[in-house]
């Protein structure tokens, strides 16, 4: 059974029991929505200063909205358009400290101003996305993506 932790305050630790939680959350279990949907909630409780946390899923040639906790979002992004497809164009994080400013930005909720997208991949091919935004600029750093890409890297082995 789950429990929620009570988070120390150092980053680092958290986001290494966080991680440890999800593996222990999923391991056990070969659904990918199940996983992706625990995986969204626990980012969601474990995550401050947030406003959307969750999956975009690669089906024939674009994303597809997946598990995720926040307000309704876009449902299909192309290849290659918004943050989220240019991750998957890329294959590689994006860290936006200002997504006004990111050409190409698709602002499914207004109140976003920054966002971090990591593709997932699987097997060499792209599975989808995990898509976080927050309503304050330059939220995410440089520990919160090396950390966020473990998550992922985590992910990748039970899907």
């Amino acid at each position: 059974m789950f429990q929620s932790s009570l988070y120390s305050g150092d980053r680092t630790k958290d986001y290494e029991l966080t991680i440890k939680q999800l593996e222990a959350l999923i391991k056990d279990e070969p659904d990918h929505i199940a996983n992706l949907s625990n995986a969204s909630a626990l980012l969601n409780q474990f995550l401050t200063d947030i406003n959307w946390v969750g999956f975009y899923i690669w089906k024939e040639n674009e994303l597809v909205l997946g598990p995720f906790q926040g307000l309704p979002a876009c449902v299909r992004i192309g290849f290659g358009k918004g943050v989220c497809g240019t991750a998957v164009k890329e294959r590689k994080t994006q860290r936006v400290a200002d997504v006004l400013a990111f050409p190409g930005h698709i602002a499914c909720d207004s109140a976003s101003r920054s966002e971090i997208v990591i593709p997932i991949i699987k097997d060499g091919q792209v599975f989808g996305v995990l898509d976080i935004d927050s309503p304050n600029e330059n939220r995410f750093d440089e520990t919160d993506q090396t950390y966020l890409e473990r998550f992922v890297n985590v992910l990748e082995r039970y899907l």
